[in-house]
């Protein structure tokens, strides 16, 4: 009885990660607004790249695959989460080709159809070629590869960072977020007992602290150089 009722509050705290993951993951999802608000007012992609768009499709429809049953049994919010920002990248992609000028247009879609067709021969491969446990394995290696190289980007806004002394480019909201979200996927990860999972979700995380870190370090030298600047030495 007492293995039972454990099992059944370890289930659902695992899963309570899982749920947090997918809250905060769109929040995330929700952070591009913004920008494409500016972009739909002014009728122009100005000097926006589409690429970041491009990129995280291709890593959400990775992650979707490796999280659905025929693939990983068991871990079906990764499968949402990836299929909601999926969804949203979609989105963001088709405003970029609608807004763009005719070169950026052309640009943008052709790397649309050429994420689309990486997509599709992974899961031709995978589903064709591989047994259910070599399919996992491949599909979690491309899906750990890609989410490393996505939690690694920031480390150019934390150069940044840096070297300004500001954290002018570095939105607390969205720094947060990320951590969070990273955070609550380790731990799913840790308690469905899948590295492909909390690894990437473990640096990220630490990338989410260095983050939070720099940004009260250098938010709070802001402000006592301002203090110092009104009131003087």
């Amino acid at each position: 009885m007492y293995s039972i009722v454990v099992s059944s509050v370890y289930a659902v705290c695992s899963d309570a990660a899982g749920v947090a993951g997918n809250i905060f993951a769109f929040v995330l999802f929700l952070s591009p607004v913004p920008t494409f608000r500016r972009i739909i007012r002014n009728g122009s992609t100005e000097q926006f790249s589409g690429m970041p768009y491009i990129y995280a499709l291709l890593n959400c429809l990775i992650c979707l695959w490796y999280g659905l049953p025929l693939v990983s049994p068991g871990i079906i919010l990764v499968a949402t989460v990836n299929s909601i920002g999926a969804i949203f990248q979609l989105i963001y992609i088709t405003l970029f080709v609608v807004y763009a000028e005719k070169p950026m247009k052309v640009e943008d879609a052709g790397f649309l159809v050429s994420v689309s067709a990486i997509f599709a021969a992974i899961v031709f491969v995978s589903l064709r070629f591989l047994d259910a446990p070599s399919r996992q394995h491949s599909v979690g290696y491309l899906s750990v590869a890609s989410l490393i190289s996505m939690f690694a980007s920031p480390l150019l806004i934390i150069n940044l960072v840096i070297k300004t002394r500001s954290v002018e480019y570095m939105p607390f909201s969205l720094s947060l977020a990320t951590f969070l979200m990273s955070l609550a996927f380790f731990v799913y990860g840790m308690s469905k007992h899948d590295a492909f999972i909390y690894v990437p979700n473990g640096i990220g995380t630490g990338l989410g602290t260095l983050q939070l870190a720099l940004y009260a370090y250098f938010n709070e030298a802001a402000r006592e150089e301002l203090k110092h600047l009104l009131i003087g030495p």
